[in-house]
């Protein structure tokens, strides 16, 4: 890609803006790790969640957005807490099933800890994002938790010059150009959950940050912004075996659009399970996942493009591999009802 001296002085005056009109990673499977968006999830289970996620959007296109996440959260404490969120029934009973969920309590107030790191890359631009969180939980009644949570940590916002290639190389364009930078970074988030029912607030990049690329001041005016999102589900029986799972997410980001998801998971013994998602104006996803007994579990998504990018876009892919360590029960995958 050759680049003109103004070209490139276009692309430092508005790079932190569109990297942040990409704004933060968007994933598909958010619904089943929403830890990922609201650090007030840390330590919902009973054992360590751990996932690995990669997500490759926009296949097709050259530099198009590449995404690698390693989460990990638990509760703080040895004791299994019998008959609430975090704990499972008798070993070889399946947690998710109706007649388990009739005898569901809330949890006693605990705390919940965290790890995540993020690496984003779009063209030249890459970011790698790791930090810490925190949750409260607290009981609200016999069968409803509010948990409160925090996330701090650090960015790291990279240009690799590399991968610009001037018509002249000694263009003055790149002088005194920033190709690496770090920031402070705080998120926050309240989750309310029960049996069947979750709902969540949270709002990341709190802290507002100034982002440049070049040391000139006639090309340092771009920023970072928070993003909000709200989200919320229920589970409904089909029958004893096979469950439905809707939910929506809202998100909000100043200077773009309100993006708007639908999903629906369906759920077959807490085995297997299939499911959709539609995202406004952008794209419609199909996902499926298989449950390895105790500890293993797999999914995969695939976004259908349905925005003007579907002319050279073959879609996004999605995969996330989760471990549940510490799962002393002998049941398949026990995670939340409602993941």
């Amino acid at each position: 890609m050759f680049l003109k001296r103004s070209t490139c002085i276009l692309m430092f005056s508005m790079v932190a803006t569109q990297l942040f009109a990409q704004q933060r990673p968007q994933y598909t499977q958010y619904i089943f790790n929403n830890y990922l968006l609201n650090p007030a999830l840390s330590g919902t289970e009973n054992y360590a969640d751990i996932k690995v996620g990669h997500r490759s959007q926009w296949s097709g296109i050259e530099n198009a957005p590449k995404t690698s996440f390693l989460s990990a959260h638990w509760s703080l404490g040895d004791d299994y807490l019998w008959g609430n969120p975090l704990s499972l029934p008798e070993k070889g009973d399946d947690p998710m099933s109706r007649s388990y969920l009739q005898n569901y309590t809330a949890s006693p107030a605990h705390h919940g800890v965290g790890v995540m790191m993020v690496s984003d890359k779009a063209g030249p631009i890459s970011r790698i994002d790791a930090g810490v969180s925190y949750a409260y939980h607290l009981r609200m009644s016999g069968t409803n938790n509010l948990s409160v949570g925090v996330y701090a940590g650090v960015s790291r916002i990279a240009l690799d010059m590399k991968q610009i290639t001037l018509e002249n190389a000694n263009d003055p364009a790149l002088a005194g150009a920033v190709v690496s930078q770090f920031k402070p970074d705080l998120s926050m988030g309240v989750w309310y959950y029960g049996a069947r029912f979750f709902a969540g607030i949270s709002s990341q990049q709190i802290l507002p940050q100034k982002l440049a690329f070049t040391s000139s001041a006639d090309y340092s005016t771009g920023k970072s912004v928070p993003h909000f999102f709200l989200t919320s589900g229920y589970k409904l029986f089909v029958d004893e075996d096979i469950s439905a799972i809707p939910s929506f997410m809202v998100k909000r980001v100043e200077g773009l659009p309100i993006s708007f998801d639908l999903n629906l998971k369906l759920d077959y013994k807490n085995k297997i399970w299939i499911g959709g998602s539609y995202r406004k104006s952008d794209s419609f996803s199909a996902m499926a996942g298989i449950n390895f007994k105790r500890f293993l579990n797999l999914t995969y998504a695939y976004d259908f493009t349905v925005s003007e990018l579907n002319t050279v876009s073959n879609g996004s892919h999605e995969i996330v591999l989760g471990f549940q360590l510490n799962n002393v029960y002998q049941v398949f995958s026990g995670g939340r009802t409602w993941r």
